[in-house]
């Protein structure tokens, strides 16, 4: 009989606290990324925002690409749980309507991370980041299936490479059109949403 497991220790209270601190840090990068972008970010607004020296903030994370490299992390993980959640009776071409619009409206609510992409630095440290990568992956195999699905049933176009689907779809988090028609202020957040919507899955040909 194999003895049962013991209770993993509970964290203590420095850990706690450091644990507390970098959600802290991660938030506010999150914040910043999406109000300024990645270039205009500054190491000192984070430690500013965060009400800690920058010298506390290193402990943490090592630079400013590191910050940047967390905050897709988590946006990452925001999104898995999102896609884990969809009801599997979508049709697929629903699923990926779904996971679209959840997209357009963390950017409208200003919680998406604004990140250049090219930029050699940042992308060497998304690469060196094993949470990024393995979660990337698993949404981006979790969205292909949809894709390949939707393609199989004929409401997608099946002469179009799925990944490139794929990559259209992903574009849509740092879509420009959105702050556009927001600041317009001809629009709702939820109009905007269906206007985007519309635009990536029904095209602009009047049918």
């Amino acid at each position: 009989m194999n003895p049962r497991p013991l209770p993993s220790a509970k964290p203590s209270f420095k850990e706690q606290m450091l644990a507390a601190r970098e959600e802290a840090i991660v938030q506010n990068v999150n914040r910043l990324l999406a109000e300024k972008g990645f270039e205009a970010m500054t190491v000192d607004e984070v430690a500013a925002a965060v009400g800690i020296a920058k010298a506390s903030l290193y402990k943490h994370f090592t630079s400013k690409e590191d910050l940047a490299a967390a905050a897709m992390v988590r946006m990452l993980r925001r999104a898995r749980q999102f896609l884990d959640a969809v009801d599997p009776a979508l049709s697929p071409l629903d699923k990926l309507r779904a996971a679209v619009r959840w997209t357009l409206q963390v950017q409208l609510e200003g919680q998406m991370p604004a990140l250049p992409s090219q930029n050699s630095s940042l992308r060497a440290a998304l690469m060196a980041n094993r949470d990024y990568l393995d979660t990337l992956m698993e949404i981006s195999d979790e969205l292909g299936g949809w894709i390949e699905a939707a393609q199989k049933e004929g409401s997608v176009n099946p002469k179009l490479p799925a990944l490139a689907v794929l990559y259209t779809l992903y574009a849509r988090g740092c879509d420009p059109v959105l702050g556009f028609l927001q600041s317009s202020g001809q629009h709702s957040d939820e109009e905007i949403v269906e206007l985007v919507l519309s635009t990536c899955f029904d095209g602009l040909r009047n049918r």
